[in-house]
């Protein structure tokens, strides 16, 4: 089996491609799709977008401080891609994606309705680190269409048809292939069982007084 090496690249794959909403004081609110965001810590809770500083959305977002990460689904993957392509300075893009705006909790950026959960977000640092500026930010706080909660106010966030993108193309989730920690969980129980029966084993033959299991 032979590989090659390339040059350096961005082939981390695939990537949640997910809407970031924003606002300017006065002005019609924006969308910008970001294939490059993802997790950065848990307490506190923080994310990261990068964009390019040429894009529309990057000066909005650096001078408020503030945007909300959108998740998208297989019904909202032509409004991504669309909020993806087209400019804010030329397009209302919640009206020609038809898309929804609705006021957040903490921010002033606004929340895109149809999408299943939406991470309202203030900027911490900026990172200028080449093409792209990183927003490290902190999660103020997380809202959820109650449409995805069960009976017990669980988040069943899969049955939402997330979306992913992945080397230039949108992909639906499909077969969930495990649970987190199913590659020992089976060990685990086996291993639990095991000791168990030791014990009863060696219960008996202590009971016994025999050196055999009986």
């Amino acid at each position: 089996m032979s590989r090659q090496n390339w040059k350096p690249g961005n082939m981390l794959y695939p990537l949640p491609a997910v809407m970031v909403s924003c606002a300017a004081a006065k002005e019609r609110p924006n969308i910008i799709t970001v294939a490059w965001a993802g997790t950065v810590c848990t307490n506190p809770a923080m994310v990261s977008i990068s964009i390019r500083p040429e894009r529309y959305s990057y000066s909005i977002i650096r001078d408020t401080g503030e945007f909300v990460i959108n998740l998208t689904t297989k019904k909202l993957a032509r409004a991504a891609d669309y909020c993806g392509v087209r400019s804010g300075r030329d397009v209302d893009k919640f009206k020609e994606a038809h898309l929804t705006a609705i006021p957040a909790v903490h921010v002033g950026a606004p929340l895109i309705a149809e999408s299943p959960v939406n991470i309202e977000c203030r900027v911490r640092e900026v990172l200028e680190l080449g093409s792209h500026h990183m927003f490290l930010s902190e999660v103020l706080g997380v809202d959820v269409d109650d449409r995805y909660l069960d009976d017990k106010g669980k988040l069943r966030l899969n049955d939402a048809e997330l979306m992913v993108y992945s080397h230039g193309t949108y992909y639906e989730l499909g077969k969930a292939l495990g649970t987190f920690g199913y590659s020992v969980r089976r060990k685990e129980k086996n291993n639990t069982a095991a000791r168990g029966r030791k014990k009863h084993d060696e219960g008996k033959m202590q009971s016994t007084g025999s050196g055999l299991p009986c």
